[in-house]
């Protein structure tokens, strides 16, 4: 139902699942683990997998911080984006990618909750696409001495408000890990 004409095919976006990253998330093993096996149904249903990486003064390009965990393996084929903001369509080949390759619905997944996942999945309800947020494929490090919630409680109100997301034209959601249809598309 995406509100971006002619573009009808789905795409995973992994976002900033890097060492330096969730070296202390939480639940971190399960998380990088649906987010395997989600890229390998993405491409087993010849659905895009789509990359990104922050780049940060903590996380400078090429740096150990910087790569994507081990437990995960982008192909040399797959695209890849790099970002310097939260929002991985700000400032970014991101939306030319996606309009390239006619993608109009996003699964998104990787981390951190409260910030980069947050303000990737909001812009791209804002520019148009449908967004499935991965319930169980996102996570946040403990803030909680900062004033944030347990990360266990942050993620379970983000999970509830995005099920609970609309915007004219187009769909949000959640599904699990194990819930997620690409079609096949």
């Amino acid at each position: 139902m995406t509100t971006l004409p002619d573009r009808p095919h789905s795409a995973l976006l992994v976002v900033d699942v890097q060492n330096g990253v969730v070296k202390n998330a939480y639940g971190r093993e399960a998380v990088v683990a649906n987010i395997a096996r989600l890229a390998d149904q993405a491409r087993r249903d010849a659905v895009p997998v789509i990359w990104v990486q922050h780049q940060s003064k903590e996380l400078p390009k090429d740096s150990e911080a910087w790569r994507i965990v081990p437990q995960l393996s982008p192909r040399p084929d797959e695209p890849h984006i790099d970002k310097a903001y939260g929002d991985a369509f700000e400032d970014t080949e991101l939306e030319a990618l996606l309009a390239d390759l006619g993608v109009g619905k996003l699964t998104v997944a990787g981390l951190q909750t409260d910030a980069c996942i947050r303000s990737t999945i909001h812009g791209a309800l804002a520019r148009g696409y449908d967004v499935t947020l991965v319930g169980d494929a996102h996570t946040t490090e403990d803030l909680s001495q900062w004033g944030a919630p347990p990360p266990d409680q942050v993620i379970a109100h983000t999970n509830l408000y995005w099920k609970y997301q609309t915007a004219p034209g187009r769909t949000a959601g959640v599904a699990k890990a194990a819930e997620v249809d690409f079609g096949g598309d």
